[in-house]
């Protein structure tokens, strides 16, 4: 009785030290539907990778819909407009030439207009089920941080890095919204 014991005991951990030692990447993970329908979306938009790690991290996103999606998506939008705002800011507050301060200015009067108004609309359309003027708010805010990128000589002002992000996400938001028409 005492050996069975033992080798019960030696069999037992064993077993909970092959369990352990197997990699998690070996473990079959099973993905949701919401999960399901985020890859679908995103698959539909211009730019796959800046849509899923825009939407997986969202906790919302476990249980909404493609408009609560492109809702998700607006919101991804506000804070990459407040994120090249707070570095606009923070470059009027360095830079000294003539030239870049109007770039600055010009750049910063187009991504008020996003917060402003693109956002805003986007949203309120969405809420309200009118895909055209979200998709159209959307499209507003990639053209303006496109014109704030072409507003100025290559180089000369450090904001290409927050332009682009704006504009993908924004393209994304417009082409998940596209969706809905």
């Amino acid at each position: 009785m005492k050996n069975f014991n033992s080798l019960t005991l030696i069999f037992c951990l064993q077993a909970m030290f092959i369990m352990i030692s197997i990699p998690s990447c070996h473990c079959r993970t099973f993905k949701t539907k919401n999960d399901k329908l985020i890859e679908s979306t995103c698959k539909k938009t211009p730019n796959y990778i800046v849509c899923i790690n825009s939407l997986k991290p969202s906790p919302e996103s476990s249980n909404s819909d493609v408009r609560g999606l492109a809702l998700i998506m607006v919101k991804v939008m506000e804070t990459k407009a407040n994120d090249a705002l707070n570095k606009i800011h923070d470059l009027q507050r360095v830079l000294t030439e003539h030239n870049q301060k109007v770039a600055l200015s010009s750049c910063a009067s187009k991504y008020n207009a996003i917060l402003v108004a693109d956002i805003p609309s986007a949203t309120e359309a969405l809420q309200k089920g009118d895909p055209k003027f979200a998709e159209d708010g959307a499209n507003d805010a990639a053209n303006e941080a496109t014109y704030c990128e072409t507003g100025y000589p290559a180089g000369t002002l450090p904001l290409t890095k927050w332009n682009n992000a704006m504009h993908d996400v924004a393209a994304v938001t417009a082409a998940i919204v596209r969706s809905l028409l």
